[in-house]
């Protein structure tokens, strides 16, 4: 599903609400879990799951087409964890 397709979706569900105004809806919570993540941060939404940053350590990698070894720096990487209740529902 793309942020288009949830937002018409939304808006089906909610015919009192205007698109543009579920536009901004949908747009604000998804700044606003970028923004905690990008500050170190952990966002949970119960039952869904929790979205938090990893650090990856800088390690030697190879280039697949020339086989030379480069380096790869160290990264902060976005990492989601599902919930219980998302998991059992996928798993039925």
């Amino acid at each position: 599903m793309t942020k288009s397709e949830l937002i018409q979706k939304l808006a089906s569900q909610h015919a009192d609400l205007r698109a543009d105004d579920l536009e901004k809806l949908v747009n604000t919570i998804f700044e606003e879990i970028t923004t905690t993540l990008a500050e170190g941060g952990r966002v949970e939404l119960r039952g869904f799951g929790a979205f938090s940053v990893r650090e990856r350590a800088a390690r030697k990698g190879r280039n697949p087409r020339t086989g030379v070894a480069v380096s790869v720096p160290a990264k902060r990487v976005p990492f989601f964890k599902t919930g219980k209740e998302l998991r059992t529902r996928i798993n039925k």
